[in-house]
């Protein structure tokens, strides 16, 4: 019998595009459902390739009652004919089904009408959005490290992005391993220690170099990054964020760190180091670093042949903004 304590949510939505946070949704919904029913299946399918009578079987009811989960990605692209099946479904969801949507938060009207239909039904809702901001980032780190049962602080978190970047799955592997080899005392030392090295050579330290002016620093470390095989677009966001970064701080005046920290939504610690590496800086330098970094960035994506090139262009485009008047 299953136990009414266990019984998961039957409808279930995970919103957004961080891959991550999706695939955990729908774990945790799995996890769910073999509480009630260990031997319970999981079957997903994009809404792209199901058509009505498809769904209609996946969510039939089933001759030996065995729990299922059924994952409908990429509703964001469902047509109006698929839509208004998955809204009629929701409307009065079977047992022993939970039924889940992936839906990027965008896209046609039938996928938001499937996001609205959901709401209405109750379903459990999963925050998925993309997390791009250098706040957000330091938020997820501080969640990992308490989800794996750790603490930390500021300065710890700020050493565990910049040694690692920009990537969440790797972000989430390093908290965790650090909060299982450090008893849960994620401190600042902890992390220089078991990442020592490789916080030398991740975009942060190119971009770091970079926007002071530091071209053979900056090559020097972009060289490193590149050997050990730092994903090229990690760098390039890196020197996006520092030149961001040294822009807002530099507009914002020569205020205290504290009070700026509170206005612009930035670590304080960070508002320090922004305000050092914006001396220098003229309006004009900051306006072209901001192209330059915006033309890497695609160059990385694809526009470029040689990314290796355009990264190593853009330090010296970056360096010579640093020096106009």
């Amino acid at each position: 019998m299953n136990s009414p304590a266990v019984t998961p949510a039957p409808l279930q939505l995970a919103l957004g595009e961080e891959e991550l946070l999706v695939e955990r949704a729908i774990r945790a919904a799995l996890d769910s459902a073999r509480l009630a029913d260990p031997s319970a299946d999981l079957t997903r399918v994009r809404v792209a390739e199901l058509t009505s009578p498809e769904l209609a079987e996946l969510v039939s009811p089933s001759l030996f009652a065995e729990g299922r989960v059924i994952v409908v990605e990429a509703a964001h692209e469902a047509t109006q004919d698929i839509a208004a099946v998955i809204i009629s479904y929701v409307k009065n969801p079977a047992d022993g089904i939970v039924f889940v949507v992936v839906h990027n938060g965008g896209g046609r009207k039938a996928g938001k009408d499937i996001v609205a239909a959901m709401r209405k039904a109750g379903a459990v809702v999963t925050e998925c959005a993309k997390i791009t901001k250098p706040a957000e980032r330091e938020a997820f780190v501080r969640n990992e490290i308490r989800r794996a049962g750790g603490k930390t602080d500021p300065a710890a978190v700020a050493a565990l992005v910049d040694s690692v970047g920009s990537d969440l799955r790797e972000l989430a592997a390093a908290s965790a391993q650090l909060v299982a080899d450090t008893a849960g005392a994620v401190t600042e030392e902890a992390v220089r220690r078991y990442h020592r090295g490789r916080a030398d050579v991740t975009g942060f330290a190119v971009a770091e170099k970079a926007v002071t002016g530091d071209v053979p620093g900056a090559l020097e470390a972009l060289r490193w990054a590149m050997h050990l095989g730092v994903p090229h677009v990690l760098v390039a966001d890196a020197l996006a964020d520092a030149v961001r970064t040294v822009a807002r701080v530099a507009g914002a005046g020569r205020a205290d760190p504290f009070r700026l920290a509170g206005e612009l939504g930035m670590p304080a610690w960070k508002v320090k180091k922004a305000l050092a590496q914006s001396r220098g800086w003229k309006p004009t330098g900051l306006v072209e670093a901001m192209r330059v970094v915006a033309e890497v960035n695609a160059d990385v994506k694809g526009i470029a042949a040689d990314a290796d090139y355009a990264l190593e262009r853009a330090v010296l485009r970056l360096a010579k903004a640093h020096r106009r008047e």
